[in-house]
């Protein structure tokens, strides 16, 4: 692989953005990254995205620079809004509901 190839490092913010991408390509609203094509909305997998980003920031806690913090924030919050407009378009996809603190 040569510099031009060279992948960025991997940072907390670059984790937490590319959960937020997958929840986002869950919602139907961004195509697959791999083919560019748009799936059927998941609310489902997007649900998942939500949780394991509200997971991070559990386990997290206290761990993490005001910046991090912020961003991660700010991500759970927009994907939250999101799920919420999306079941209220498309109806419920059951299980347990995603608690907007």
């Amino acid at each position: 692989m040569d510099d031009s190839q060279a992948l960025e490092p991997v940072t907390f913010t670059s984790l937490v953005l590319s959960l937020a991408t997958t929840a986002a390509v869950h919602f139907g609203d961004l195509g697959d990254p791999a083919t560019g094509e748009k799936s059927p909305r998941n609310l489902e997998g997007a649900r998942q995205m939500i949780e394991m980003l509200g997971m991070l920031q559990d386990k997290t806690k206290g761990n993490l620079t005001p910046q991090e913090a912020t961003i991660l924030e700010r991500v759970l919050f927009e994907l939250r809004m999101r799920f919420v407009e999306a079941e209220r378009a498309g109806g419920s996809p059951g299980g347990p509901r995603i608690i907007v603190p």
